[in-house]
């Protein structure tokens, strides 16, 4: 019990040191307050995937009750007001960029339509804008076939259209992309700091020469990479707790569905196996701009490969079994989504804290292995 006493004690005491040593790096907190206050404002409000504002033009070669109709519904906020040309100023149009989409309605299309015969519009795209051009392609090729509809059928089911099928989106009805952003560029920069932050301390200790100072104390390895690992993981967690409630609840009025308290549960426990990693990639360094070199490369797949940026299910099969087999971030990311996107609870996300627990199990297995042959002996 005494032993146990003393190795609470002096956890603690380094525990106290690491905290006052994150205190005395400004450049540091700086970083941390800019990544959970501007970053993700900027990232949410700017970084927008929503149609919006899209500049479309009509070539009218028909001039019918049928092509005004089409062109009366292309209206904002998806589309500007269409730009009528001839067709001989498409091409400049589209070479000069002042356009995405051009629409070339043929003559003769209502009259072919109503006789029940095959009708063709022709769509040009600048595909320079790939992503613009694509979604805004199929949100006006919808507006058409809408108006089509309408034309023939007044918008009823018919024998001809016995479906009349009505798109409603779950946890974000209006697919506001500041709502998906927001979460997520908080959950990133969760990963990306504590990774950073926790490799940092190694990094540190072992430029200004202190580690040697750790040695002649009465401390073990497991005390000093985990006092590093709390200590680093609690102002995290703290951040991005605050974040949560300041910036995207209070700043951008983002609805959080779920148990915030459950949330921050899961990342403290997540923040603890990404902060062991980060030990771990520290000890393989002994300078800030090598560990800076190899977390880098680190941070770009986790950011990228985890299905934050985009669905795990759209990856190679190898590569997705590659991603939850050696890093906890893809389970992070689902865990996440579940709680603040879907509003679950304990019993649908419990077997993701034992994830996070078995991941940082073994980071920090891997991590205090490490400290003590390259570290403590080097």
């Amino acid at each position: 019990m005494k032993n146990a006493f003393h190795w609470c004690a002096n956890l603690f005491y380094l525990f106290v040191k690491e905290l006052r040593s994150i205190k005395a790096d400004p450049i540091m907190l700086v970083l941390v307050v800019y990544a959970f206050t501007l970053a993700i404002y900027m990232v949410s409000t700017s970084a927008s995937t929503e149609l919006k504002n899209l500049a479309v033009a009509v070539v009218d070669e028909d001039d019918s009750r049928l092509s005004r109709q089409i062109i009366a519904a292309i209206q904002p906020p998806l589309f500007q007001k269409p730009v009528r040309l001839r067709a001989s100023e498409v091409d400049t149009a589209l070479d000069e960029g002042r356009f995405v989409l051009v629409l070339d309605i043929p003559p003769n299309f209502e009259r072919d339509i109503l006789a029940n015969r095959d009708a063709e519009l022709q769509l040009e795209v600048d595909a320079t804008a790939m992503a613009f051009a694509g979604n805004g392609s199929g949100a006006l090729q919808n507006v058409i076939a809408n108006e089509i509809a309408e034309f023939r059928y007044g918008g009823g089911v018919t024998a001809a259209m016995p479906v009349n099928l009505v798109m409603r989106a779950a946890f974000n009805p209006n697919l506001n992309s500041v709502w998906f952003g927001s979460l997520m560029q908080v959950m990133n920069n969760i990963t990306m700091l504590t990774l950073i932050l926790s490799g940092a301390a190694l990094i540190r200790e072992r430029e200004r020469g202190t580690v040697e100072h750790l040695l002649v104390m009465p401390v073990v390895a497991s005390q000093i990479v985990l006092a590093k690992i709390l200590a680093n993981a609690l102002v995290i967690v703290v951040a991005a707790t605050l974040s949560l409630i300041f910036v995207v609840q209070g700043l951008l009025n983002v609805p959080i569905q779920g148990s915030l308290p459950l949330f921050l549960l899961g990342t403290t426990i997540y923040t603890l196996s990404i902060a062991s990693m980060g030990i771990l990639l520290a000890t393989f360094s002994t300078s800030m701009a090598q560990f800076g070199l190899l977390a880098i490369p680190v941070l770009i797949v986790l950011n990228l490969l985890s299905g934050g940026a985009t669905p795990m299910e759209s990856m190679p099969v190898w590569l997705q079994y590659a991603m939850k087999s050696l890093t906890t971030t893809p389970h992070f990311v689902s865990f996440t989504q579940a709680v603040l996107f879907r509003g679950g609870g304990f019993p649908l996300v419990w077997q993701y804290l034992l994830v996070f627990v078995g991941f940082g199990a073994v980071y920090f297995a891997l991590s205090l292995i490490r400290f003590r042959s390259a570290v403590l002996k080097g």
